[in-house]
């Protein structure tokens, strides 16, 4: 009799979560696929159990506990330089094949997507003969063919064209030779299957026991991001070796502009719906609704999400070690704080790095009057934020920085001591508790937001060279953002845009209203940026306090130097894999 690993739970919904990367309490137990799949309470565990991985690629402890793609890009700098922590193996360019082993490095960009895959099947195979209703058995489907889906677009973001099992469930002792499908297949299959899925379900489900669940609304969302990364320059005839063996494979052979449109009208079908919108709030201070969405479980930005109980999630990872944070691995760039803008919209520095005099922009004062998602995003020298003596408080982090906070424990937020790069994120946390506070927050991880799609369609349609259409989509962030209207009511845009001068636009855009949501290392392979932004160090910021009161802003590179390859653009698939299953080719490069 097949069995089958299962969780033991208190049902109690898909808030009834444990860990980072668990949803259920409970013990492993070995039961009978029989024991599991006639007893409705076990079916609809099974089923929240393949919901429980679907944010390991967003989860701030992927690897090692405090790693994940976020920490080799140009947005943040990672602590660690060990040769054998994960981070560090993909921001200094030394993954391969091979790294692929016991401890999971990198691993989990195959395993965990193709292990929740065969979950589905299994589930899908046994849904009929379940006890569950009809009505139940259609809405489960809808939710499974979505997660398959989820999965394969982890996959295809990674790799390409992968093997498609359809419905078949593989057993152990199974002797499985599968190719790889052509990147065109892979991507068909995927919009389909969403399809499928968006046909059996809800646009919503009300605020009880079953919010947090796939709806309608999700599985046309990521439809919108599927597409939208097969439209983008890696994937659009954008093999890294022409005429490759694996070309079809790793991308669509000849670029079309056919594919943007398809983004756009995928992302225009979310729009459409109109049940979702940006959440806004400039009237309790500018660019609130930005902060409070992140604290909100149910709101109506969030069209997927990863439900956790009340908990202290990032306050734990990104706090300052003065109010907890214990690993401080992921520190925001200077990089990315000279992507935000100013107040009025318009950038802080020209594209030679001099500064823009129209912006208002102090290069000694540089934090004042910005884009308030800067501050909604970034901790930087002198930023209030809560501590568990008691209310707000500075935290200092120029050399030997101190403050309220009695020395010498204010000093552990000092450059070079707390922080590298002269900053601590504030992105998703809840200014008013701490790591090191008794308090939590009752919020989701945002894994698909209704900004994302504004953000999707605009660069997708401007790609079609609409750009026109573009406009309204990032003035409606701007404006939520709490930035000036502005001349013209364009929030700080340059009007009559080329569409190359719109692309860096909504590239800049999206890197800053998505900074640490699992975007950028993407983003930048989907758009073949990664050679410009990854060969070389990040920047950071030391500030030094004067006699005066004042400070020295010095900008330096970090000592870290991330390194990338043009075969990088794609992971490469396991040797583990390529050796059982010699039909599928490996990437190029590799």
């Amino acid at each position: 009799m097949k069995k089958i690993l299962f969780l033991l739970v208190l049902l109690s919904g898909l808030q009834a979560c444990k860990k980072q990367n668990a949803f259920l309490d409970g013990q492993a137990i070995s039961l009978s696929e029989e024991l599991v799949f006639t007893d409705s309470a076990r079916t609809m565990a099974f089923l929240t159990g393949i919901y429980s991985d679907i944010a390991f690629s967003f989860n701030k402890g992927r690897w090692d506990s405090h790693g994940n793609t976020e920490q080799a890009t140009d947005d943040a700098e990672y602590t660690l330089s060990g040769v054998a922590q994960i981070a560090v193996i993909l921001y200094n360019g030394s993954i391969s094949p091979t790294t692929y082993n016991t401890r999971g490095i990198v691993g989990d960009f195959w395993n965990t997507p193709y292990t929740n895959i065969r979950r589905v099947n299994l589930l899908l195979s046994k849904l009929p003969s379940t006890p569950l209703s009809a009505s139940l058995q259609s809405r489960v489907k809808g939710e499974i063919l979505f997660l398959r889906a989820w999965y394969y677009t982890q996959l295809m973001i990674a790799y390409g064209g992968v093997p498609v099992v359809g419905d078949k469930v593989y057993a152990k002792d199974d002797l499985i030779n599968l190719p790889r499908e052509t990147f065109a297949n892979t991507v068909k299959y995927i919009s389909e299957e969403l399809d499928k899925a968006a046909a059996l379900l809800s646009a919503v489900y009300p605020d009880d026991i079953d919010y947090g669940r796939v709806t309608k609304g999700a599985c046309l969302a990521l439809k919108s991001r599927a597409l939208l990364y097969a439209a983008s320059p890696l994937f659009n005839g954008g093999c890294i070796i022409p005429g490759h063996p694996a070309e079809a494979i790793v991308s669509y052979p000849a670029a079309s502009t056919t594919y943007w449109q398809a983004a756009a009208d995928a992302a225009q079908a979310v729009i459409n719906m109109g049940t979702y919108s940006l959440v806004v709030d400039n009237a309790t201070k500018p660019g609130y609704g930005f902060y409070s969405v992140f604290l909100q479980r149910v709101n109506p930005e969030y069209i997927f999400g990863y439900y956790r109980p009340a908990n202290r999630d990032f306050e734990g990872f990104y706090n300052p070690r003065t109010r907890g944070g214990s690993t401080n691995r992921s520190l925001p760039t200077q990089d990315l704080v000279d992507c935000f803008p100013m107040k009025n919209g318009l950038q802080p520095l020209n594209p030679d790095g001099t500064v823009n005099a129209a912006s208002g922009y102090s290069a000694t004062n540089p934090y004042v009057n910005r884009d308030p998602r800067f501050n909604n995003s970034i901790i930087f020298n002198g930023s209030s934020y809560f501590n568990a003596s008691g209310g707000l408080s500075p935290v200092y982090t120029f050399v030997n920085g101190s403050g309220t906070i009695p020395t010498p424990v204010a000093t552990q937020d000092a450059f070079d001591v707390g922080t590298t790069t002269g900053y601590f994120s504030r992105k998703m946390c809840d200014s008013m508790i701490s790591a090191n506070s008794s308090a939590n927050t009752n919020r989701a991880w945002p894994l698909i937001r209704y900004a994302e799609i504004l953000l999707n369609y605009a660069e997708a349609i401007n790609e079609t060279g609409q750009t026109n259409l573009a406009y309204p989509k990032l003035i409606e962030l701007r404006q939520r953002a709490g930035i000036d209207p502005g001349p013209g009511n364009l929030y700080g845009l340059k009007d009559a845009m080329t569409k190359e001068e719109m692309r860096e636009v909504i590239r800049n855009e999206r890197r800053i209203e998505l900074a640490f949501e699992d975007h950028r290392w993407h983003d930048i392979r989907r758009w073949k940026i990664a050679m410009v932004t990854n060969n070389k160090f990040n920047n950071v910021m030391k500030i030094t306090k004067n006699s005066n009161g004042t400070y020295t802003f010095e900008r330096r590179s970090s000592i870290r130097r991330h390194n990338f390859r043009p075969e990088m653009y794609l992971m490469p698939l396991p040797d583990a894999e390529i050796n059982k299953m010699p039909a599928m080719l490996q990437n190029p490069g590799w």
